[in-house]
């Protein structure tokens, strides 16, 4: 089972001091991390937006064997204090194949074999990586031969600009603005460009309805960590 979720800080949580959001942070860190491991955290990755909207900065994307994890995080993730001062729109998803078969799975980070994720770093995005939200509903007149010279042209392309990785989610309950979200990753913003520039073509937009977004990936050595956190903080560094 698939979380979708953009989330960002509200205003009134800068009015906090330092030691207040300290101390937020930790217990929220502390609350996530027992959910993780009572549930089974099978995956949690964010991306941070390049450009950040009015209410969200940050789009996740966090998976539970049971539909009970699910709801146990969403709970916690909204608690107090931490949870008073967050913007959070939550999406259930199921993972699509995936279209493009050269394109590879997201790699899991590295991180030290002692590494305690209850211990909060500094965090900051990876910049190794472009990656490329696309957001879409899609519209009537489709014709099948259209989707499937635009996939093969996807395929040139992914293959030309060196696509790191290539996921599908589909809304369990589809919005009125889009029923599945993309995620691509280049290595360069020149892939990145030429991707969406592909993605958005005349004939593309008049099929499909899109919302597209650049981001970077959010500390993704660090949130490594919460996967099969039994194991991590057994033995703190």
């Amino acid at each position: 089972m698939i979380i979708l979720y953009k989330g960002g800080r509200r205003a009134s949580w800068h009015g906090l001091s330092q030691k207040e959001q300290d101390a937020s942070s930790q217990a929220h860190v502390d609350l996530m991390l027992t959910v993780a491991e009572q549930h089974g955290l099978q995956r949690i990755e964010g991306f941070k937006l390049l450009g950040p909207q009015e209410d969200w900065e940050r789009f996740w994307i966090i998976a539970f064997p049971t539909l009970a994890g699910v709801e146990a995080w969403m709970e916690a993730e909204m608690a107090p204090t931490y949870g008073l001062y967050g913007y959070y729109e939550y999406f259930l998803a199921r993972s699509e194949s995936n279209p493009l078969k050269d394109a590879n799975q997201p790699s899991q980070p590295s991180h030290p074999a002692k590494a305690d994720p209850r211990r909060i770093p500094a965090l900051s995005v990876d910049h190794s990586s472009l990656i490329v939200i696309l957001f879409e509903r899609l519209l009537p007149g489709l014709k099948v031969l259209e989707d499937i010279e635009h996939i093969a042209h996807m395929r040139s392309l992914a293959r030309e600009h060196h696509i790191m990785r290539m996921e599908s989610f589909a809304l369990l309950s589809p919005q009125d603005a889009w029923h599945r979200v993309w995620i691509a990753e280049f290595p360069t913003l020149g892939g990145a460009e030429a991707w969406m520039a592909s993605e958005t073509r005349p004939e593309r937009r008049r099929t499909h309805q899109q919302t597209i977004h650049l981001a970077r990936k959010w500390a993704p050595s660090y949130f490594a960590q919460w996967v099969n956190p039994i194991d991590m903080v057994s033995h703190p560094g």
